[in-house]
């Protein structure tokens, strides 16, 4: 047995382990530890390679930009408490609500509302999922588009900045990028951050949004039957009354603005901005009078739990892919993909699959903590931009959340959805998105300028 041979073991071993539901910090640093044990007693990995590992973790803990996780998640879990979604889909419910498909065009909007505040893909589809699908159901509303609207714009959470995904992407990419420019030759690479991940994934995400949009018009035409108009409160006479509603969307809308905007600015840097945030949901939280003790203190916890286990698998990570490279299986994954018939597409499209079926089982910060940084540096190598690259596996995997059997967000609906809506509605549902996430994903691949242009005319 070859030390490459090995790694692949190991790798193979580590999938299916995370499959079964085993912790993955522990699968992900215990595996490793196991095979670099096995490793040294074949004489097929050397030891001492581990000593680094106390400094892998050092540069994680010192690595400023990932301070802005454990706000951001504050931000997004205080928002999530604040009953912000409620009042949102309320107020563009009065707005929208009227027109044939209006509803499912209030929905989402909020759903990129709450992606662009909360950015947890989890919370905005049961928050939503709670909020809206009773709603849309009793207005008759069909099962199946009700359900697919609220499970893809849940997911916009993914792509949407300020987004944790990106965050945590940009942190991986850079490793990546300066991995690709010592392949090259190239000392002096040039950075990739958050803020650029931000600048670029800003119009493919409302190239999403519009997609969806315009999904439901298509729909109030084809089917008008699955998505009615609804009564106003007070009769058809009744007035809407536009200073009330903007008072209810203003306030997140214009968090959402100034947390994004001083980032692409250049006025803040991700974790200042995330700061702002955090103050500003606590804000609105106290406006809605939702803010409490009691609120503070759950909203500490449950950021507290999701920060420590980002943190944890990022140092798992760490031991995974540096015993992964002692046994020489990035040069294996390098000398594989450049040598594959079709050049550098077909490199990408192998490898886009393989994270779109990964996605499945896996949960994204694992692919993003696991695949990420041993194909990264030889896509990056072979001429991919990083930038692009990243929106690409961003929107990638936001479209494996979608995907029948095993989509994370169909599991997160079905566990809110009444029994009035079956799982085959869910699945059923979502097969348009699906196709709407694949034509944008080719559409971002034939026209890169796409996610380059916002980034260029702002920071180049």
């Amino acid at each position: 047995m070859t030390s490459e041979i090995l790694a692949f073991v190991m790798f193979g071993v580590t999938i299916l382990t995370l499959i079964m539901g085993f912790p993955v910090a522990l699968t992900l640093g215990g595996t490793s530890l196991l095979f670099a044990f096995l490793g040294d007693h074949l004489e097929l990995f050397n030891s001492g390679m581990l000593m680094v590992y106390p400094l892998r973790i050092f540069g994680i803990m010192k690595n400023e930009p990932l301070v802005a996780v454990p706000l951001f998640v504050f931000m997004g879990v205080m928002l999530e408490k604040s009953n912000l979604a409620g009042e949102l889909l309320e107020a563009m419910g009065r707005l929208f609500g009227a027109t044939r498909g209006g509803l499912g065009i209030s929905v989402v909007i909020v759903g990129t509302l709450l992606a662009a505040s909360t950015g947890i893909v989890g919370a905005t589809v049961v928050t939503m999922g709670l909020m809206s699908l009773p709603v849309m159901l009793r207005s008759g509303y069909d099962p199946k588009l009700a359900s697919g609207l609220i499970c893809a714009s849940g997911t916009l959470g993914q792509i949407i900045p300020p987004s944790i995904v990106l965050v945590l992407l940009g942190d991986i990419l850079q490793g990546a990028n300066e991995q690709a420019a010592e392949l090259k030759g190239n000392l002096v690479p040039e950075p990739v951050t958050a803020i650029d991940l931000f600048a670029g994934a800003l119009i493919p995400g409302l190239l999403l949004v519009s997609l969806y949009l315009g999904w439901v018009v298509l729909m109030t035409f084809v089917r008008p039957e699955s998505c009615p108009a609804i009564e106003p409160e007070g009769g058809s006479g009744s007035k809407v009354n536009i200073w009330s509603i903007l008072r209810i969307i203003f306030p997140p809308l214009f968090l959402i603005t100034i947390v994004l905007g001083s980032i692409l600015t250049g006025i803040a840097t991700p974790t200042e901005s995330a700061a702002v945030g955090a103050v500003g949901a606590t804000f609105l939280a106290w406006r809605t009078g939702a803010f409490s003790l009691d609120i503070l203190r759950t909203v500490s916890r449950e950021t507290t739990k999701i920060s420590s286990m980002v943190f944890v698998i990022l140092i798992g990570a760490s031991m995974f892919s540096l015993v992964f490279r002692g046994f020489g299986g990035d040069t294996v994954v390098e000398e594989f993909l450049r040598d594959l018939p079709g050049g550098p597409n077909m490199a990408l499209l192998l490898v886009m699959v393989v994270m779109f079926f990964l996605g499945f089982f896996l949960d994204f910060i694992e692919i993003i903590f696991v695949i990420v940084p041993i194909v990264g540096p030889i896509l990056i190598a072979l001429g991919f931009d990083p930038l692009w690259l990243g929106v690409m596996i961003g929107i990638n995997l936001q479209t494996s959340f979608l995907t029948p059997p095993f989509g994370f967000a169909l599991f997160y609906l079905r566990g809110v959805a009444s029994d009035v809506v079956r799982t085959a509605d869910i699945y059923r549902g979502v097969m348009p998105f699906i196709g709407i996430q694949v034509f944008a994903l080719f559409t971002i691949w034939l026209f890169p300028s796409i996610v380059t242009w916002l980034p260029n005319l702002i920071f180049k």
